[in-house]
């Protein structure tokens, strides 16, 4: 089913109404690069022998057809790719290395090579590639990681996370595009700590060390990200947001918020203008926190809206967004779409919204108008207009992505679970 052009034309006069170019929003919006986590189609398990997510984080569920090899996730990720419109980005972790038999290395030793075929992959499909190294799942990373007490943990993870900027290095340089790497620790603990301060110098000292390494920053942004908890580290995580935010600023960093990282009170959507009124770019994990739990599919909801109407409002090109969140206990290619579809949609509400007048409201202190139009926006004829955007760009609508999905999970998923059982 496709919307008509007459919908899309009434939908386009109403906004003509409220001073929107609804043409120059759907050419902007086809353009704004979202980087999409590989780690939904398996549940952040990797192909290094992980067996398991840890870290203070989990999947919960066991729904059918989770990829469990680099063949069987590239399918899903081209798969979930034909749903979704627009520019987009692959965002990996350095436990998804494609190794040959008898190959594997450890974490330390990790090299490009190892990551040639998804270079291969993003050539195929017209994608950058972005990177985080993996300091969960692994025997070293049972108690501490960058800030452990341990200085031979300590030195395994500096390296690690220094050659994962020279592969991101060979990906700037094969794809001719930059490279963000993301270092996340979950660092941590249970109860009440007797000294906080430690584990933080540790933590400092070894993201200097990391830093002393020769990389052309042309190519290899470097971000730091901050949580304010995971299970088993309730009580204190080494690096707290106020670390993140500080250590990035004196190093020329940039910061990444997660919108599931903050305390349930606290949205990165508040955050976003002071972060860049100090910093020249941000990074941005996008996904949906319940209660304590960082990482549900993102869907079209009030603080989505409003982070990207942040994005938009601050100049997008100042801004990374990537998503980041595992269900495995829905379908995980719907997850992809419902979850990217959902970030792209509210991006295109804040391209429709006519950003001045609002503004203007605001400094002319006439609240009573602002808070009126504000309403009035949120019945203006977005649909159609998503559904034009999604026509354009050669990909399902609303009424058609989960019929793809339900056919791929018949063909190919229900048969890989056979085969995992038999």
């Amino acid at each position: 089913m496709t919307v008509s052009s007459e919908k899309f034309r009434l939908a386009a006069a109403d906004y003509a109404l409220l001073g929107v170019d609804v043409e120059a929003a759907l050419n902007t919006l086809a353009g704004i690069p979202i980087s999409i986590h590989c780690w939904q189609g398996d549940d952040v398990i990797g192909f290094d022998g992980a067996g398991a997510v840890s870290g203070g984080i989990q999947a919960t569920g066991n729904y059918p057809g989770r990829a469990r090899n680099f063949a069987q996730l590239k399918q899903d990720i081209e798969t979930a790719l034909h749903l979704l419109p627009g520019k987009h980005r692959l965002n990996l972790h350095a436990s998804y290395a494609v190794f040959e038999p008898g190959q594997k290395v450890d974490r330390d030793q990790l090299k490009p090579e190892h990551f040639q075929p998804w270079i291969a992959f993003a050539k195929e499909n017209g994608l950058a590639l972005d990177f985080n190294p993996t300091l969960f799942g692994h025997p070293l990373a049972e108690a501490a990681t960058l800030s452990s007490e341990d200085e031979a943990i300590r030195q395994f993870w500096i390296r690690h996370c220094q050659t994962c900027i020279k592969i991101a290095e060979a990906f700037a340089d094969q794809l001719e595009d930059t490279s963000l790497v993301n270092i996340w620790i979950p660092d941590g603990l249970k109860d009440i700590p007797a000294d906080r301060t430690s584990p933080r110098a540790r933590l400092k000292a070894s993201l200097d060390q990391i830093l002393a390494l020769d990389y052309d920053r042309s190519k290899v942004k470097i971000a730091v990200e901050s949580k304010v908890f995971g299970i088993g580290i309730e009580s204190y995580t080494v690096g707290s947001h106020e670390f993140y935010m500080n250590y990035a600023a004196q190093n020329q960093l940039l910061c990444l918020l997660d919108s599931g990282h903050y305390h349930p009170t606290e949205m990165i959507s508040d955050k976003i203008s002071s972060m860049l009124l100090f910093s020249d770019e941000l990074a941005l994990h996008i996904s949906r926190p319940v209660r304590w739990d960082s990482d549900h599919v993102v869907l079209y909801d009030d603080e989505t809206r409003q982070i990207a109407q942040e994005i938009i409002r601050n100049d997008v090109r100042r801004i990374r967004i990537a998503t980041d969140y595992f269900d495995a206990s829905i379908n995980r290619i719907a997850a992809w779409a419902i979850g990217v579809r959902s970030v792209r949609k509210a991006l295109l509400n804040a391209l429709l919204m006519p950003q001045a007048t609002l503004a203007e409201l605001q400094r002319q202190r006439r609240f009573t108008e602002l808070m009126a139009l504000q309403e009035q926006l949120k019945m203006a004829p977005l649909g159609a207009v998503w559904e034009t955007f999604c026509q354009r760009q050669g990909v399902p609508g609303e009424q058609e992505w989960l019929r793809v999905v339900q056919d791929y999970e018949r063909r190919v998923l229900a048969k890989r679970e056979e085969e995992e059982q038999g």
